[in-house]
């Protein structure tokens, strides 16, 4: 595949940034709200946003259901922030009617570094991007990792603070999910490693 069609969940969330770093990289982006979109791409990134508004959206416009089955297929998936709440297979402080999408197992803490007001930027070793270099990332009402299954892999865990050792980002097969906004750094790494991961698939 020497030119892999990413589409974007265009919901809500920054999807404008997302299409922009993918096309940077070369890959085709385009947007995805309907199911013939998504019957139209090789690989999906779900954006950050507000992770129960995405989920009622999906229902909304009849593409839980397609997403689902596709994500079961091994479409290779990238959720950020409210993605990665979409694409765990368990929430702790969701409301109550919550669904996700899943796909990792995973257990993911909604807005557990807190509101807002709270945001934060941070350096992480993230060594799965295999250049030694430090990852520097946005977190914006960010969720965290509380555990993974057996086949989950941890990419990137908080190194200091009070969140020290809290897991933020983590791959399982075709799937990539991080708690904070790579579209937000100027840093294309993580999005390149998801392109690697889409031509793999």
């Amino acid at each position: 595949m020497s030119t892999p069609v990413v589409g974007v969940l265009a919901m809500q969330g920054d999807v404008r940034e997302h299409v922009r770093v993918l096309r940077e990289l070369g890959a085709a982006a385009t947007r995805v709200r309907r199911p013939p979109e998504l019957a139209g791409v090789d690989a999906l990134v779900i954006p950050g946003g507000e992770s129960t508004t995405i989920d009622k959206l999906l229902r909304a416009f009849e593409l839980q259901e397609p997403l689902k089955q596709r994500i079961k297929t091994g479409l290779p998936v990238f959720g950020s922030c409210a993605g990665m709440i979409l694409l765990a297979d368990r929430i702790v402080d969701g409301t109550p009617d919550q669904q996700t999408l899943g796909g990792i197992d995973m257990t993911v803490r909604r807005n557990a570094f807190g509101r807002q007001v709270q945001s934060f930027e941070a350096d992480l070793d993230c060594t799965a991007l295999g250049d030694g270099q430090p990852y520097h990332a946005v977190f914006i009402r960010a969720p965290w990792v509380e555990d993974v299954g057996p086949g989950v892999d941890v990419l990137a865990t908080v190194a200091a603070g009070p969140a020290a050792g809290r897991i933020v980002a983590v791959r399982s097969g075709p799937l990539l999910a991080t708690s904070f906004h790579p579209e937000l750094t100027g840093d294309p790494r993580l999005h390149r490693l998801f392109l690697d991961v889409v031509k793999e698939s």
